[in-house]
Order: C-alpha cells, then sequence, then structure tokens
C-alpha cells in the first residue's frame, strides 16, 4: 500500500466563526464544502445529525477548509457533552500539523499583518528545516515550515547522512 497524501486533520470547535475567520481571513484559505445538516435529514446512518436537521437544518455539520489541492482541514460545532479541549502536550495522540510555505520569512510577515500571533519566531530545527509556530482560536498549535537544501526530510537521518551534510 501507498499512500498519496494527508487528505484531511479534523477538529472539533465550540467557536465555529472565530476558526473560519482565521483560517479563510487571516491564513487566505478558502471553504471548499459547508455541509448543512439538512443534507442528512433521511440518512438513518447518521441519526443525530438527522435529528439536528428537524431542530437546525442551516445549521453547519461540518466545513473542509483547503489547506493544498486536496488537502483540508475538517471543522465540526461541538457536540451537546463533548468535553473541552485540553491545554496542547498533555495527552498522547495529536500534538500539531504543520504546513508548508516557500519562504518562511514572508510568510511571518503576512501574518503579523493579519494580526496572528506568532508563538515561536522562525528559526531553523535540528531537522535544518525552518520552522515558527501559531496557534489557531481552539489553542490547536502548528508549524509553518520551509524546507531547506539540507533537510533531513529530504536527506534522511542515517549516520552517512549526517557525515556527509556535517550534522
Amino acid at each position: 500500500m501507498k499512500f498519496n497524501e494527508v487528505m484531511h486533520l479534523s477538529f472539533y470547535t465550540d467557536q465555529m466563526d472565530a476558526m473560519r475567520d482565521f483560517y479563510e481571513n487571516k491564513l487566505g484559505l478558502k471553504a471548499k464544502i459547508i455541509m448543512r445538516y439538512d443534507a442528512y435529514k433521511d440518512n438513518p446512518q447518521r441519526q443525530a445529525w438527522a435529528n439536528q436537521a428537524k431542530i437546525n437544518p442551516t445549521g453547519i455539520a461540518y466545513i473542509f477548509i483547503e489547506l493544498a489541492p486536496g488537502q483540508y482541514l475538517e471543522l465540526f460545532p461541538k457536540s451537546e457533552g463533548q468535553k473541552e479541549h485540553e491545554q496542547p502536550d498533555t495527552r498522547l495522540g495529536y500534538s500539531h500539523f504543520a504546513l508548508m510555505v516557500d519562504d518562511i520569512f514572508q510568510a511571518r510577515e503576512e501574518l503579523v499583518q493579519a494580526g496572528v500571533e506568532i508563538d515561536i519566531e522562525p528559526n531553523k530545527g535540528q531537522s535544518q528545516t525552518w520552522q515558527m509556530w501559531i496557534h489557531d482560536p481552539d489553542g490547536n498549535k502548528f508549524e509553518i515550515m520551509q524546507y531547506t537544501d539540507l533537510s533531513l526530510q529530504h536527506h534522511g537521518n542515517i549516520e552517512e547522512d549526517r557525515q556527509k551534510y556535517g550534522l
């Protein structure tokens, strides 16, 4: 089996408007799908959403925001009784995601101009790849990254490569 790409990441939010504003207006991404509960009115496999279709047919069931061609961030509204988001790095499992750019310093300037707080300024990580850190309104942290000619993601990290590239 060979995977082609990451198709989507999925998050629940209780701040759909703030999350959309962040990803669409501050990061400049576009919503590609806005699915309303009404689409599930006759779907017995999604009974909870079918019930929502009766109560709130125009409510948002989920949104797909395109990060890159064919790659998405999927946002779901928080369900009743769903627990609050926990502080990052306190549980096993999800830690963060990363988005690639061609020019990390230009990206930084555009983010700052859009009012996005930079958590960690651009720096070259141990993998020889540029990185900076930001977070969305729900506190999901992520990296903005730019490859270099020495990025280990391209070369690997085996002892021969470490010696060859002086790492």
